[in-house]
């Protein structure tokens, strides 16, 4: 009787838990895009001079911070998913550089905002000034927090790569952590330019 291999069928990278948290958080924020939408159609004049007071500098510059952190979390699970059996302890401590160096670009970006919204409160605007600025500031804070929480997971990888504890045959837990950053990055890539931009 011979064995039948069995065929790998393409699949989400990471854990599948992970993909049902991104479904409902894309949910969410495209929701809030719609709303944004909608909301700056009725009052165009509103929302475009509300939007000048915002730093465009920042945002942009996030931005790039953002997409470079989610370049170095690619690097840091191939690494891991291409390593040999004889280098794992050298793989791991290759991938925790790489996830180090996503991470300090994560909290850059923190940094980057805490400064911006310190210059919005600053100036007496809140969530009640206007239409504009509540959608800024639900989106902004809401996505602030996903970074934050994107932090914290990226630190939970970062100490198993520290030993050893992935290897090429069980990377899975890599895997579902960068399926989350890359959310972080995806959706600050679309309320960037939605916020910041577009007239």
């Amino acid at each position: 009787m011979t064995k039948q291999h069995a065929i790998k069928v393409p699949y989400p990278p990471g854990d599948f838990a992970i993909w049902i948290i991104i479904y409902v958080e894309l949910l969410t924020f495209g929701l809030l895009f719609v709303g944004y939408a909608f909301s700056r159609r009725a009052d165009v004049e509103l929302f475009n001079a509300s939007q000048l007071l915002l730093n465009q500098t920042s945002g942009f510059v996030n931005t790039l911070i953002l997409i470079t952190s989610s370049y170095f979390i690619v690097k840091a699970v191939q690494s891991i998913k291409t390593m040999s059996k004889d280098t794992e302890i050298q793989t791991n401590d290759t991938a925790s550089k790489w996830l180090l160096y996503a991470m300090l670009l994560g909290l850059v970006f923190l940094t980057i905002k805490i400064l911006e919204f310190s210059h919005i409160f600053g100036a007496g605007i809140t969530l009640s000034t206007n239409t504009f600025f509540m959608f800024y500031l639900l989106l902004t804070l809401f996505h602030f927090m996903h970074v934050v929480l994107g932090l914290i997971i990226l630190w939970n990888i970062y100490q198993k790569t520290k030993t050893a504890g992935y290897s090429s045959d069980d990377y899975s837990g890599i895997e579902t952590g960068a399926s989350y950053w890359h959310l972080v990055d995806l959706l600050w890539i679309v309320l960037f330019p939605l916020v910041y931009i577009i007239k």
